[in-house]
C-alpha cells in the first residue's frame, strides 16, 4: 500500500520527536503492509517548513531505512495549510508537491465558516497546481456545507480521508460523515495521517474492513496513490457494492451530486 499522508519527519513539526521515533513509526508502516510513504509534514503559520529542509530530511531518513533493513520508501511531500498557501512562492509551492508530481496536499481550515474557501482552491489550480484535499472529514465547514466538497471535486480536486476516522478515532459525527462522504463517491484516498507508533500509528487495514471497503481497497490506497505520485490519469473506480444504509448528507439530487474527478 501506498500512504499519501504521513508526519514521519523527526522535530519537523508533531510527529516523531527524533530518528527513532520515525524508525519506529516506518517499521510499524511496513508491518502494516505499506511499502511507500509520502512524507507529509506541516507547511503552516505555526510550522514554516521548507521543501529543501524536507527533501534533506527524507533523503536521510531513506539512508536510515536501508541501513536498518526497513522495507519502506519514503518520498517528499507536505501538508500545506491552505491559509498558507497562497502566501508561498510559486517555485516553493510546487517543490511542495507529493512525490514531485503535479498534485498538492492541502489541508482546509477546520473553523465551522470557511468563507472564500472555493476560490482560494481555485486560485491554486489556476497556477497549475493539482488540489488533494486532506481528511475533508475533519473539516467543520464540509459537514455544514457538503455541497461545496462536492462542487470542488467536480471542479477536479481530490479528496484524502484519515484511516482513524472510519475506526472512531475522532468521534462518531467524522466517522459517520466520512462513511457518507465514501457512499457518494467524494473519496479517492484512504490515508493513515500517522504521528507515530502508537497513539495515531500507520496501517489502514482495520479502516478499510470496518467500512467494508474491501472491493475498493486498491483503488483507494495504491492505484489513485500511485497515479498521483506518477502524475498519471487517475483510474476510474470501481463498482461499489451496495451500500448498507442511505446516505445522511442533506442532498436534495445526490446522484447530480456523485462527483468523478474532471481530470
Amino acid at each position: 500500500m501506498i500512504d499519501l499522508h504521513c508526519h514521519v519527519l523527526a522535530g519537523i513539526d508533531d510527529g516523531p520527536k527524533d530518528s527513532e521515533g520515525s524508525l519506529a513509526l516506518a517499521r510499524a508502516a511496513s508491518a502494516a503492509g505499506i511499502d511507500t510513504l509520502v512524507a507529509t509534514p506541516h507547511v503552516s503559520w505555526r510550522y514554516s517548513n521548507s521543501a529543501r529542509e524536507i527533501a534533506r530530511l527524507v533523503g536521510e531518513l531513506n539512508g536510515r531505512l536501508r541501513e536498518a533493513a526497513i522495507a519502506v520508501a519514503v518520498h517528499a511531500g507536505a501538508e500545506v495549510a491552505l491559509t498558507r498557501a497562497a502566501e508561498l512562492e510559486p517555485d516553493e509551492l510546487a517543490r511542495l508537491h507529493l512525490g514531485g508530481g503535479p498534485w498538492l496536499l492541502v489541508e482546509p481550515p477546520m473553523a465551522p465558516m470557511a468563507i472564500g474557501l472555493e476560490g482560494m482552491v481555485a486560485s491554486l489550480q489556476s497556477q497549475g497546481h493539482r488540489i488533494v484535499l486532506a481528511h475533508p472529514e475533519r473539516c467543520a465547514a464540509f459537514h455544514k456545507d457538503p455541497a461545496m466538497l462536492a462542487s470542488l471535486v467536480r471542479a477536479g480536486a481530490l479528496t484524502s480521508i484519515t484511516a482513524g476516522s472510519l475506526t472512531g478515532f475522532f468521534g462518531g459525527p467524522v466517522r459517520r460523515f466520512a462513511e457518507d462522504l465514501l457512499r457518494e463517491g467524494l473519496v479517492h484516498t484512504l490515508t493513515s495521517d500517522a504521528h507515530d507508533d502508537v497513539r495515531r500509528p500507520p496501517g489502514m487495514t482495520a479502516a478499510l474492513q470496518r467500512a467494508h471497503l474491501q472491493p475498493l481497497a486498491d483503488w483507494l490506497t495504491v492505484e489513485v496513490p500511485a497515479a498521483i505520485l506518477a502524475g498519471d490519469a487517475i483510474p476510474r473506480r470501481p463498482a461499489e457494492p451496495s451500500p448498507a444504509s442511505r446516505s445522511r448528507l442533506p442532498w436534495r439530487r445526490r446522484r447530480a451530486l456523485r462527483a468523478e474527478p474532471s481530470g
